[in-house]
């Protein structure tokens, strides 16, 4: 069965750092486009970042642009979000989703279609 596992997420205090991880069994996920994304509690779901299933490029939303690193390790079939210097503003569920490409709406990365995603991992940054 094909299925995306984020894991990483926790309780951290503002300027820590944490790694997500977003692990595919069932299916490659170097053929696939990737996309973090994230809801706060009464928001909608935002794009964080994406990574090109073409050329590995990657994109970020301006809230997390030279904080947040997104990359792929393909022989654990994983993608991961290093996140650093970490804001109380970045509270929130963290998924992951498996797309063909990145595409650009909105200020943010989303993906052209979403085959894939994952359940989410909460990530809280409170002092």
């Amino acid at each position: 069965q094909a299925r995306l596992v984020e894991s990483g997420g926790g309780l951290v205090q503002p300027g820590d750092s944490l790694r997500l991880s977003c692990a595919a069994s069932g299916f490659t996920l170097d053929d696939y486009a990737i996309g973090w994304f994230r809801s706060a509690p009464g928001n909608e779901r935002k794009g964080v970042s994406c990574i090109s299933s073409v050329d590995n490029s990657t994109y970020y939303a301006d809230a997390v642009k030279g904080r947040f690193t997104i990359s792929r390790d393909n022989a654990k079939n994983t993608v991961y979000l290093q996140m650093n210097s970490l804001k109380p503003e970045d509270t929130a569920v963290y998924s992951c989703a498996a797309g063909q490409e990145c595409i650009y709406y909105s200020g943010r990365y989303y993906l052209d279609e979403y085959n894939y995603w994952g359940q989410g991992t909460q990530v809280t940054v409170s002092s």
